[in-house]
């Protein structure tokens, strides 16, 4: 069992910064994936990001590289997204998600959500 709490959304304008926190309790994530997604009304989740729990490769969508960089703080069991140059689009709710290892099927344990809007 897992548990994963997201915050540190909020409102920014656009062009500016945030971080969002994702705290993981319940067990070990020294070989988990932890992985961001966002989803806006009316559509579907996508992902954003990824990163093992332990670092090494990461991933980002299209949509957002070069202006997100996902991380992790093993010693706090949280993961970290910064979200720079934030635009319009990037208006969302965020969620967490851990898969148990990079070869499992999906992410298996998804956090409730934190909002972050972006304005023109």
């Amino acid at each position: 069992q897992v548990q994963l709490v997201e915050s540190g959304g909020g409102l920014v304008q656009a062009g500016g910064s945030l971080r969002l926190s994702c705290a993981a309790s319940g067990r070990s994530f020294s070989r988990s994936r932890m992985g961001w997604f966002r989803q806006a009304p009316g559509k579907e989740r996508e992902f954003v990001a990824s990163v093992r729990w332990s670092g090494g490769t990461t991933y980002y969508s299209d949509s957002v590289k070069g202006r997100f960089t996902i991380s992790t703080d093993n010693a706090k069991n949280t993961v970290y997204l910064q979200m720079d140059s934030l635009k319009p689009e990037d208006t969302a709710v965020y969620f967490c998600a851990l898969k148990t290892s990079d070869y499992a099927p999906a992410y298996d344990y998804w956090g409730q959500g934190t909002q972050v809007t972006v304005s023109s």
